[in-house]
């Protein structure tokens, strides 16, 4: 049995150990950016929309705190119809279900789409007079809270936490690609396999701009925190930046600031006010801790034994190692809380195939249709909803929909299946405790 979302305090949300005073400063600017709430037009604000799922990062990212995954109480029904708005709530966004993004897999035409098709539209508040654009179409309804049944066109992305990002992006490639290799004696005949998220003239890669290897997001398809960053600005929000300069709308009426909306300030003092806001956000990830398991018990200690004898950690690497020279403020002054440190992820940060049942028909960069990063573990037992889509609150749905055809997996899960009561217990437990 899956005894729930941990209980107690939140075990995340605080910088890393060992910033320095300069790191700390900036780290506190970018949470103060984090929790910016947006509107189109007025006050501080950057240029909300025409087209956006959320006003503010928090509202996807605050479970258990500031920086996680998708909370308890969903925030969205509150923003359809805030300033005036009057967007009606899509049939996938529940009081108590997750915060869901939406993509098409293929336009009218029937071509491939795969695109974010926002829930909101800024047509109608009260900062927006004039905008008259519509909201897309999402019926026919399916089952609310798994997100099942329902249009077969549209498939969902809940977010993913961003604890100890900035750990992630500082595991070298060769760390990477060297775990990929390690073990494959063991995990060729249970058919994993696993490869960085994009391939490039026939070579093992990564980003098609650098050839270096992308490791967030659903399907490892972003590079670096800045990257991620900007898009989520763009993407959810409808904020423009220098990294992407021009609005994903730009019907006439609907276009109410000079882009891009969020840049470098070069007149604002303390430096600390001088980086654009996407910076700041990315500064915030970087510098963000990991989150800190419970206390070992018998039961999770006896779990994380089965974890690794039934075959889990093969994809889920409990521990990858970040550079030894790792730059924040200086290229010449390493990071001392970024360099040389224990990354304890529970993911191999590779994509692997996932099986007809976790399909979703999107591809990004080398991750196929079926094809999804292994998800990191660490704060896992403080998460209230779990799979790309959100459809589930228990690990143990969670662990069999890892099960389908075509599924890397597939041999794991009948190994979890095969193990007794207890030693099934045990490592929910030991899940519960990251």
């Amino acid at each position: 049995m899956d005894p729930g979302v941990r209980g107690g305090a939140p075990g995340a949300g605080t910088a890393l150990e060992g910033l320095t005073a300069d790191e700390t400063a900036f780290f506190q600017q970018g949470l103060a950016k984090f929790l910016d709430i947006e509107a189109v037009t007025g006050g501080q604000s950057d240029g909300l929309g025409p087209r956006f799922n959320s006003n503010q990062c928090l509202s996807c990212h605050s479970q258990p705190s500031v920086g996680g995954s998708s909370p308890a109480t969903n925030p969205l029904i509150r923003i359809a119809t805030l300033e005036g708005a009057r967007n009606v709530v899509p049939w996938f966004i529940t009081h108590n279900g997750p915060i869901r993004e939406a993509r098409f897999k293929r336009n009218p035409d029937g071509t491939n789409d795969g695109g974010v098709h926002n829930l909101f539209v800024i047509t109608g508040r009260k900062d927006a007079a004039g905008c008259k654009i519509a909201q897309p179409r999402f019926l026919p309804a399916g089952n609310p809270l798994t997100g099942k049944g329902g249009n077969p066109n549209i498939v969902f992305r809940i977010p993913t936490p961003v604890f100890g990002a900035g750990l992630i992006e500082a595991i070298p490639d060769s760390a990477i690609l060297a775990n990929m290799k390690a073990q494959a004696r063991l995990k060729r005949p249970l058919g994993i396999f696993g490869h960085p998220n994009a391939h490039l003239s026939g070579n093992a890669n990564r980003s098609g701009n650098d050839g270096t290897i992308t490791r967030f997001g659903w399907k490892a398809q972003n590079k670096s925190l800045l990257l991620f960053s900007a898009e989520a600005y763009n993407v959810e929000m409808g904020v423009t930046s220098q990294l992407f300069p021009q609005e994903r709308d730009e019907t006439p009426g609907c276009i109410f600031n000079a882009t891009p909306e969020d840049a470098v300030n070069f007149t604002r003092k303390p430096n600390t006010a001088a980086i654009s806001d996407v910076e700041a956000f990315a500064n915030f990830m970087r510098m963000l801790a990991p989150p800190s398991p419970a206390p070992e018990t018998p039961s999770t200690a006896n779990g994380r034994a089965v974890f690794a004898k039934v075959g889990c950690a093969f994809c889920h690497t409990p521990s990858l190692t970040t550079g030894k020279a790792i730059a924040s403020g200086s290229s010449t002054n390493p990071s001392a809380a970024l360099s040389n440190r224990p990354v304890n992820l529970f993911s191999d940060l590779l994509v692997h195939n996932m099986g007809r049942g976790l399909a979703d028909g999107i591809t990004q960069g080398g991750a196929g249709p079926d094809e999804f990063r292994t998800a990191p573990l660490w704060g896992v037992g403080q998460r209230v909803f779990f799979l790309h889509d959100g459809r589930t609150t228990s690990l143990i749905e969670a662990i069999k929909a890892h099960k389908s055809r075509g599924s890397e997996a597939n041999r794991i899960v009948e190994r979890f299946n095969r193990l007794s009561t207890k030693q099934q217990q045990d490592l929910i437990n030991f899940l519960r405790s990251l």
